[in-house]
């Protein structure tokens, strides 16, 4: 499931095990690599979700609420893996998010304010 994207893709076909499994490991999911979508909770589906995400490499991360559904220790993780990717990959990373922990790790705060994006920080 997380490897076809980049098997598809011309030129990544040798990522194509490695970087899913990498980032299955660094989400705390190695051990639940061969599992299907039913046999994992919530909280494991929302960590698959952001490695499909992550698994590209993108320069751009978007990610809505991705501590949302995780139990505390989990959203740290979850939050370093993003932190690692964004600031030591060189990525752009926006979250949205009402945790007051995942707004305490970023960079700029923006709030909507009345309809207008203002920035808070």
């Amino acid at each position: 499931n997380l490897r076809l994207p980049l098997e598809l893709n011309a030129g990544t076909r040798q990522d194509g095990a490695r970087r899913p499994r990498d980032l299955l490991e660094l989400v705390g999911l190695a051990d639940r690599a061969q599992s299907f979508p039913d046999r994992l909770s919530g909280g494991e589906q929302q960590r698959v979700a952001i490695v499909r995400a992550l698994v590209h490499d993108p320069l751009l991360i978007l990610a809505d609420e991705p501590t949302g559904n995780l139990d505390l220790e989990t959203g740290r993780q979850v939050l370093d893996v993003l932190d690692h990717l964004a600031r030591g990959a060189g990525r752009t990373l926006v979250m949205a998010t009402h945790s007051r922990e995942v707004i305490g790790r970023a960079d700029r705060i923006f709030a909507i304010d009345r309809g207008r994006l203002v920035e808070t920080s």
